[in-house]
């Protein structure tokens, strides 16, 4: 009936796809494949008329593609019982295979666009693994080689990761004809929307399998303990991940690649140096008499070579003394050490003997018999602070 698309205002769907009445599923679905092909907007953006035609396209396969919508339009037209779904603002599944009409899914509709064959998706690889690992300071400045023993998914030795007990025992999934994935059209409204989702059928794997593995019960993998050994580079610091390309679990696929295995360094904490970046901090107790006169202190080092730190006469509590080229590695720049910065920190003593402690009060009175007013000291030493 020709009447209900002049009624409408719509065009005829047949007309649409340049089928005839009579024409069969696969004349309509090769006239739709080629009239999508020729519309779609991924092919022509920013060309609102071709994207108009596109969904014209669209409408129409979809009523024309199901056997009782089609029946309802060859009787009715447009103005079928019921309603077009597409002006109701309806929900309605419509069953078009976007695998069948562009040999591979919208995936990989581009490359059937322009010529490309049909393929199934890649498969999915293993899952990632992420564990933890320990070493000392001393081991994170020198670099070390690690090992470390892990369960994992591995494939399955019996069966080769295939899951099945026999290579015959293995038949292409026929609900997604072994692409793993389903994708149809939804109608929402006067919109279609594409939905893709994993086959229930085959559980996304595209294969069905008649005969399961005993050992892996199907899966294609089997947990089992393997040890990996690994390079800690010199100068690494806490939370550092070292990637282990391959080591992760299993693909569920047998053609898959297996994911890969992160282990995040922890570095224990040493007794009197601290990190930032490659530097390295300490606190040296000295005592009042180290400060007035100077002194050399030697402290055992990571490198294996005695800390020289030289405290210049005079020196105050609190002041800091760098020494370059003796802190950490760098691991990412690898422009040599950094430094060590090394805090002076005064130690009083616990109990002063009597005649220690008259020298002491002597040199007091001496040191202080040179100075001013004590009030004029304390505005001098403000002043000079303000101008630092």
């Amino acid at each position: 009936m020709d009447s209900g698309g002049l009624m409408s205002g719509k065009r005829d769907y047949y007309e649409v796809l340049g089928v005839g009445r009579k024409a069969n599923d696969a004349e309509l679905k090769k006239a739709f494949r080629s009239l999508a092909r020729k519309f779609h907007p991924d092919k022509n953006p920013d060309d609102s008329e071709a994207e108009k035609k596109f969904k014209e396209v669209q409408e129409a396969y979809a009523i024309l593609s199901v056997p009782e919508e089609r029946r309802k339009y060859d009787m009715f037209g447009h103005d079928r019982p019921g309603g077009s779904p597409f002006g109701s603002g309806g929900f309605q599944t419509v069953n078009i295979s976007i695998d069948d009409l562009f040999g591979g899914g919208f995936d990989s509709i581009f490359s059937s666009l322009f010529g490309g064959g049909g393929r199934r998706t890649r498969p999915a690889r293993g899952a990632d693994l992420l564990v933890h690992h320990a070493i000392s300071f001393e081991e994170a400045f020198e670099g070390v080689e690690g090992e470390i023993e892990i369960d994992v998914l591995n494939r399955c030795s019996s069966c080769e990761g295939s899951g099945s007990t026999t290579p015959d025992g293995i038949r292409t999934c026929p609900t997604c004809d072994g692409r793993g994935r389903i994708t149809r059209i939804e109608r929402i409204g006067p919109f279609h929307q594409q939905m893709t989702s994993d086959c229930a059928a085959c559980s996304g794997d595209g294969r069905i399998i008649q005969n399961p593995c005993k050992n892996c019960r199907g899966e294609g993998r089997a947990e089992q303990s393997k040890k990996v050994r690994f390079s800690v580079p010199a100068g690494i610091n806490t939370g550092t991940r070292l990637r282990m390309s391959g080591h992760g679990e299993a693909s569920r696929s047998a053609n898959g690649r297996s994911g890969n295995l992160y282990i995040e360094i922890d570095v224990n904490p040493h007794r009197w140096f601290e990190r930032d970046g490659a530097d390295l901090l300490m606190a040296l107790p000295v005592s009042y008499v180290d400060l007035v006169l100077g002194a050399t202190k030697e402290i055992p080092h990571l490198d294996g070579q005695d800390l020289k730190v030289k405290i210049p006469a005079g020196s105050c509590p609190g002041e800091t003394i760098t020494i370059q080229g003796r802190g950490m590695p760098g691991v990412r720049t690898r422009s040599g050490r950094g430094s060590i910065m090394v805090l002076l920190k005064l130690v009083m003593p616990g109990k002063v003997p009597r005649a220690l402690k008259k020298q002491l009060e002597d040199l007091r009175d001496e040191l202080g018999s040179g100075h001013g007013d004590l009030v004029d000291d304390i505005i001098d030493e403000a002043r000079d602070r303000r101008r630092s």
